[in-house]
């Protein structure tokens, strides 16, 4: 069992890839795993807590462009500048407020684990999306209500706010149990444990394709094109943060990384019944650029680290494990 986990660690891009093909041929598999949803989150949160090393995070956190300013540029700045893009280019209230709350969404908690997959930074990872979901509860109502109006959306902060406490602080209080009692076991079983928190992606990249192929059957010009805005924001996102990042060719993997793949579900989850069809395709479109854009990044990752060997003109890690 612990050697197929360590199989599956090692293939995790390609298994999350998987995953969202499987929810679109089976939707059988998908609407069985929908329900799984929340407890799959819990687990890659979990399991991604248990193997972050705790000097490492203290180093980033340290770090006011990964603590504060990137942060706040992904939640507070994005979500206005792609959703007033969107309504400039489309005219379409309904699609540039989709677009706003979903880059207004937090970076996705599984980014830490697929940071690590891919060889990039998941220390600074986690403080990115920690830091981001702080401000989630006071910047997400705020563009629902500049994006939304006269749409009857809302979300509420209070119960926002409540549903992060509860899944961050239960998440962090079974790790310190867990530390505490099988340390040695964590430490040694480390890849195991990414091997669970990439099962559990790999279900939740199934649950998150469902209803999206009858959508697919009924409208397949329509759910192209929106499948392609997915990509096309994720892609902006990415080179946006990418670019801006002041650091080594990892650093900026790793913030381009978190830029890009937004926690779209946990915004969809609070407004509820509430959004349009129009919407809910799109943040079900999301979900394709989030599950397959890691094995991208794998397969480009090597090309783009030889190319600066080569020419010499960026460092790709950070020397001495500091961040710029």
């Amino acid at each position: 069992m612990l050697h197929l986990l360590v199989g599956i660690t090692r293939r995790g891009p390609a298994v999350l890839a998987s995953g969202c093909a499987i929810g679109l041929l089976l939707p059988s598999s998908a609407e069985a795993a929908r329900p799984l949803l929340p407890m799959m989150v819990f687990i890659f949160v979990l399991g991604t807590l248990l193997r972050i090393d705790n000097r490492e995070v203290v180093i980033a956190a340290k770090n006011l462009k990964i603590s504060v300013i990137f942060p706040l540029l992904m939640v507070v700045a994005c979500p206005y500048l792609f959703g007033m893009g969107a309504y400039a280019i489309s005219g379409n209230q309904e699609l540039s407020l989709a677009i706003a709350v979903a880059v207004a969404a937090p970076p996705a908690s599984g980014n830490v684990a697929v940071a690590r997959m891919l060889g990039l930074d998941p220390s600074m990872s986690l403080v990115v999306v920690l830091c981001s979901m702080v401000l989630i509860p006071v910047t997400a109502p705020a563009v629902l209500h500049v994006f939304g109006n006269g749409l009857l959306l809302l979300i509420d902060p209070w119960e926002l706010a409540a549903r992060l406490a509860l899944l961050i602080g239960g998440a962090e209080g079974v790790a310190i149990l867990i530390r505490h009692f099988s340390h040695d076991i964590v430490a040694r079983h480390g890849l195991a444990i990414d091997g669970i928190v990439v099962l559990a992606l790999f279900i939740f990249s199934i649950g998150t394709m469902a209803g999206l192929q009858s959508t697919i059957l009924e409208k397949p010009v329509g759910v192209a094109a929106m499948i392609a805005v997915a990509y096309g924001v994720n892609f902006a996102l990415q080179l946006m943060f990418g670019g801006l990042y002041p650091g080594s060719l990892m650093s900026k993997f790793t913030m381009a990384l978190n830029g890009g793949n937004r926690n779209v579900g946990l915004l969809w989850s609070a407004l509820g019944v509430t959004v349009s069809p129009t919407m809910a395709l799109y943040f079900a479109c999301c979900q394709l650029p989030i599950h397959t854009m890691p094995k991208i990044l794998q397969f480009f990752l090597p090309k783009i680290e030889r190319c600066c060997k080569t020419r010499g003109g960026m460092r790709v890690s950070e020397p001495g494990g500091q961040r710029d």
